[in-house]
């Protein structure tokens, strides 16, 4: 990672860390997927979307397809990919973020069917998940002061 991303990857996380306080909070380092830079966690609750939304323009303006490895969060760049661990089963998936969301407090992503399928979460609905950062994605639509 260059001096450059790793500035932009600290202010996209500060950005995240600093939303507002019922968001949960980017937490210690982890150790980098393979092939992957890994920058820190987010625990919390995922849930997923599917039916009703599929085929709706996603906030990154394509066409969300629920049978792809795709999620929304709040705050990340959209085509970030994400390692999603459900914290009570082990399992993991990789997802892209491209959409805007979840838009329920306690939530803090919205896993395309594929995804939730992936992790065993179409029973409960909703599991406690980490959130790794194995690439970030396109910075070029954060503010500049975030940017430095």
């Amino acid at each position: 990672m260059t001096r450059g991303s790793a500035v932009v990857a600290c202010g996209i996380l500060a950005v995240v860390a600093g939303g507002c306080v019922s968001s949960p909070r980017f937490t210690a380092e982890r150790p980098a997927p393979p092939g992957g830079t890994s920058l820190q966690a987010e625990e919390g609750i995922a849930s997923y979307y599917a039916d009703e939304y599929n085929g709706r323009l996603t906030a990154d303006g394509e066409r969300y397809d629920m049978h792809q490895m795709t999620a929304a969060h709040r705050t990340l760049p959209f085509n970030t990919q994400v390692l999603v661990e459900d914290l009570d089963n082990g399992r993991q998936v990789t997802v892209r973020i491209n959409d805007r969301g979840p838009f329920k407090d306690n939530r803090i992503i919205d896993l395309s069917l594929a995804a939730a399928e992936e992790l065993r979460l179409i029973g409960p609905g909703t599991a406690r998940v980490r959130l790794t950062i194995v690439t970030l994605g396109d910075t070029t639509g954060i503010p500049q002061h975030y940017a430095q």
